[in-house]
């Protein structure tokens, strides 16, 4: 009996190992955030929040590649779930209303903004199809979905870092230093970093998958 409840075991440990962490990693975030260490000064590459949006996704990638139970946690990912949180996304309408405001450059917050909120609404369709279609989740729709889905959080990033000044005139007088302080921080220092993960997932599911495929 023991050997079969092993698996079980070592996957409730490492759900609960990645929980600790995103609950960790969340609160030095918001310490982070609060004590301004993300922000610089205009015209200064912005470092930290570069270093915020990409060191966890190297940790991510690192520990897929050093730790089984941690590839058997990603392999073993309901889909359903893991594209169904990128609705959240829908809320990049805020950028927008901080634009309208006057918080926020339109050179950021339009292209963030939309291809966010182009995520967001399509992901219920997106969960509806991984339930209701099978093999939908290496269909070449789902996979483009998902590129699009990082390519959008990588022009938002590097709209973000244009316009915080680094490239005087792209945005004006107004940049986009209010990105580097809480709680808007959160959105490149922690959300931006889990989408990535999220769609790197099902990258590494599919791969997975064709491969047992093949072998079998």
């Amino acid at each position: 009996m023991t050997g079969f409840a092993q698996p079980s075991e070592n996957a409730g440990k490492t759900s609960s190992v990645v929980i600790a962490v995103l609950g960790t990693w969340l609160a030095s975030a918001i310490l982070l955030g609060a004590t301004g260490a993300f922000v610089t000064p205009p015209g200064e590459i912005p470092f930290p929040i570069i270093i915020g949006a990409t060191l966890p996704i190297i940790i991510f990638l690192v520990a897929f590649r050093a730790s089984c139970a941690f590839r058997g946690f990603v392999w073993a990912a309901d889909l359903r779930l893991v594209a169904g949180i990128q609705a959240w996304r829908f809320a990049g309408l805020g950028f927008l209303a901080l634009y309208a405001q006057g918080s926020l450059p339109g050179f950021f917050a339009w292209p963030a903004g939309l291809g966010d909120m182009a995520i967001g609404l399509t992901a219920p369709w997106i969960v509806l199809a991984l339930a209701q279609r099978p093999g939908f989740e290496t269909s070449r729709l789902f996979m483009v979905w998902n590129l699009l889905g990082i390519l959008d959080l990588i022009i938002a990033v590097t709209t973000g870092a244009l316009s915080s000044g680094l490239a005087m005139g792209i945005s004006g007088q107004i940049t986009t230093a209010p990105m580097a302080r809480l709680p808007l921080v959160l959105v490149p220092a922690y959300l931006v970093p889990i989408f990535i993960m999220l769609h790197l997932t099902v990258f590494f599911q599919a791969t997975h998958k064709k491969i047992v495929r093949e072998e079998t």
